[in-house]
This record gives C-alpha cells, structure tokens and sequence, in this order.
C-alpha cells in the first residue's frame, strides 16, 4: 500500500491525498456497500494490516481517523518498525535509549528517517514549535558527553553492513583533534553480496541506484536523534590505481553566518575493495565534517554543529543544499586560487626589480 504524503505541523506528521488511502480507510459515508474503517476489529486492523505498513504509510494513516490515530499510537508497532528498518537499532542499550524518547520509538523514527526528518525547503510549517525548542533548550544545558552512530547499508533492499560505534565527547584529544568517526578498525572488512566492478565499471553506476545509507547520530543526554545520511550516494567512483570504489554520501547543516563555517558538509565515505571475479568487501566506513575553505573541523566545533541541528535549529538539508554548497566550495576555491596567483605576480615582479636594481648598482 503506497500513499501520497508531505508535510504539515502539529502532532500529526503527514496527511494523505491517495485515493486509495482515503478508500481503504473511509469513515463509511457515501455508498452503503463501502467498508468503514469502525467495521474492522482492531486486534485485526493493528496486527494485520498495521504492522505491514511503512513509516511514511503509517504516519499517513494515524491522520485520517481519531481511531487510527490511537491504534498507530502503539509503542511496539513503531519499535518493531524502528527495529526493521534499522537492524543497527535492536542492540539492548538502544532499545532502552529509544524508549526514553518524548514519544518513545514513534519520536525516534521521525527524527531518524531522512525522508520524514529532513525539513522542507520551501516552507516552515514542519520546522518544531518554539515550545518544543524551549523544552529541549531546558534539558540541554552542556555538550553532550556521548553519541552514539547508528549505521545500516542495503543493496537492493538487503543489508550488507549493520553497526553502532560510540564516540565520547568530553576528552580534550576529542575536542582539538579532526572530528572522525569509524564504524570499522583499519584491518575489519565485511563480505558483500555486490559483485566486484569488472570492465567498464557498470557496478560503479549500479551502487548509485541500489546502494542506501542511513548514519542515525544520536544524543544520549538530550534523547534526540538525526540522520546525517542522503539516503542515496551522492558520487561513486572508482580509483584508477588501487581499483576501490568509492562511494560518498553527504548532507549539509548550517553553521555560523558570516564565517567558513556558514554552512558545513557531513560527508560520509564508504571505501570497498575486492578482486575480479569475487564480490565487493566494505573496508571503510567514516563520518567527517567539512567547510566550505575544505577544511575538516575539530571534534569541538563539529559537535557545536551537530548540537544545534539536534535541537532542530538547523535544517538538514537535501540534494538542492548540498549542490549549492559544492558551488559555494568551488567558487571560494577558485577567489583563493585568484588570490594567490596575483600575490604570486605581485612577489615576483617585486623579486625582479629587487633584481634589476642590484644589478644596476653593479653597474655603476
């Protein structure tokens, strides 16, 4: 069951224009024939038809009736739709991370999943209240000392890497050195089921349709979550030498207006290697933040970065951002390159009338 969503404010995230949403869940008015959603049992409606619902279906659905609404309320529902989706997420310690949410798994699952959590770009009516800024302001009163990545690869809807990596965020090696997060040890490789590129590289064009990521960031003190994925690769290539693919995935938050850091890139890098005739092994998975001078932040400013689009006061951006941010990256590249090459000038012709005066003076 497929449904038409987008996005509105107010504890109901999405409503449905499908036609056939508003058939199978018809409030019974019009042709007696029809079946209303009060004519089915709701042991049935929640065990059988609920529970084969996607996130953005199920967010659909609990707007179209006070009763739906109630039903897709059930905690176990939206933790079991959490669990599906992100294999990474059954470990214990999240289960129980993720209950302590406002809403528990029905919160996280909003704040995680990109194509519900990423805000709109032509308009604010998704953006959190100000009451909600209050609330979370109120229980944030320092950095948080903990976050957690919480990362799941498919390939044609089947998992090929699954893992959580906890990075602390109090020590002073974090703060002052470049922000990086591993999920995998320099020697760890994971087998795939991807065949190696082999020829013309049609498997290189073949991971930016079927190859999918989700890098869920979560807050253990504030209980909040995003997910700093694009969902699909924003470049795959191949490298001419050692013959890895390497495949990016990126989004974009704002920063500090006026400076580098206006708006920074979480850029995530996914290295695979293997060898002609076998399969694809994922042997670098990592998470680093980048301005627009192409400079890595350290752990302190990244985490002030990533803080404040915790709290929702930064939107995280989609496509459209990040091609505007490479834009922005390459133009300042190029002002500098400008720069530089006029100093350059400048250095040399003083250095050859430093030289010809010399000389000069030789002659006399």
């Amino acid at each position: 069951m497929s449904f038409c969503t987008i996005g509105i404010s107010g504890p109901e995230l999405y409503r449905t224009s499908s036609p056939l949403a508003s058939s199978a869940f018809s409030s019974g008015d019009g042709d007696a024939a029809t079946t209303s959603v009060t004519d089915i049992h709701p042991d049935v409606l929640r065990t059988h038809i609920l529970t084969r619902l996607d996130g953005p279906a199920l967010a659909a659905v609990a707007s179209t009736s006070s009763q739906l609404h109630c039903l897709t309320a059930d905690t176990n529902l939206w933790a079991e739709l959490c669990r599906s989706t992100w294999p990474s997420t059954a470990t214990q310690r999240l289960h129980a991370l993720i209950s302590e949410f406002p809403n528990g798994p029905r919160s996280f699952f909003s704040d995680s999943f990109p194509r519900l959590s990423y805000h709109s770009e032509t308009s604010t009516s998704s953006s959190p209240s100000s009451a909600t800024y209050s609330r979370r302001s109120r229980r944030r009163h320092h950095f948080t000392p903990e976050l957690i990545s919480a990362v799941d690869i498919y390939y044609r809807g089947e998992m090929v890497f699954s893992k959580v990596v906890e990075t602390e965020t109090l020590s002073g090696w974090f703060r002052c050195t470049p922000f990086r997060i591993d999920m995998l040890d320099p020697k760890d490789v994971v087998q795939t089921p991807i065949k190696f590129p082999i020829g013309d590289g049609n498997t290189c064009w073949e991971l930016t349709e079927d190859l999918t990521l989700s890098w869920i960031m979560i807050d253990t003190a504030g209980r909040r979550a995003m997910n700093l994925s694009s969902y699909r690769p924003v470049s795959v290539q191949r490298h001419w030498l050692s013959g890895e693919v390497h495949v990016r995935f990126a989004a974009v938050l704002d920063g500090e207006r006026g400076t580098a850091m206006e708006c920074v890139q979480c850029g995530i890098a996914v290295t695979c290697g293997g060898w002609e005739g076998g399969n694809l092994q994922v042997r670098e998975v990592n998470l680093q933040v980048e301005d627009l001078d192409g400079t890595y932040l350290n752990g302190k400013d990244s985490l002030v970065i990533l803080e404040r689009a915790l709290e929702g006061k930064t939107g995280r951006r989609g496509r459209k951002k990040l091609e505007e941010f490479m834009a922005k990256k390459r133009e300042r590249k190029e002002r500098t390159l400008r720069r530089e090459g006029t100093l350059d000038m400048v250095c040399l012709a003083f250095g050859f009338l430093g030289f010809a005066t010399f000389l000069l003076c030789l002659i006399i």
